[in-house]
């Protein structure tokens, strides 16, 4: 979900195993030259989920990466079964109040933008919890300091490599 700290969470965790931090907004919007909210703007938000599913899925075929894939991105069947079959996956999860305090000054959310944010942000999360909830494991992030969340997702992802 966006505003729950994923480029944050992962470029540490990135830090962490050593491996490259790949924020899939940030690749979408060198390679097109402007932000995520001129893309949705000009050239509409089914421009730019084409884009992020074929940017996502060129990516996750990449080894040793961390990868932050955009809030809307796991809803795309086809970036979802990438992610199942190549990676360990993990939703940050924040209460709502939590999202609502830190999404509350964003210009930068198309989604959000000029629109009632609380049950905005509500409507979004509600349709897609059912699509998170394919994660390999939930993090329940709202009171962590995200040193603390990327501990807890090192601990799961040396389990889950593991038992490979």
């Amino acid at each position: 979900m966006m505003g729950v700290g994923k480029s944050t969470i992962g470029k540490s965790l990135a830090d962490k195993l050593e491996y490259t931090f790949i924020d899939i907004d940030k690749v979408i919007e060198k390679k097109e030259g402007c932000s995520i909210n001129l893309i949705f703007k000009n050239k509409s938000e089914n421009y730019f989920r084409k884009l992020e599913t074929s940017i996502s899925l060129k990516e996750l075929k990449k080894g040793n990466t961390v990868i932050s894939l955009g809030g809307g991105a796991f809803l795309d069947k086809s970036i979802r079964q990438a992610v199942k079959s190549s990676s360990v996956s993990f939703w940050l999860d924040v209460e709502m109040s939590q999202l609502i305090k830190r999404l509350g000054k964003t210009r930068k959310r198309p989604l959000l933008y000029k629109k009632n944010l609380k049950d905005t942000i509500n409507k979004i999360y509600l349709e897609r919890k059912k699509f998170y909830s394919e994660a390999n494991y939930r993090i329940k992030c709202n009171f962590l300091k995200p040193e603390m969340i990327v501990k807890k997702i090192l601990a799961l992802y040396e389990l889950s490599t593991n038992k490979i």
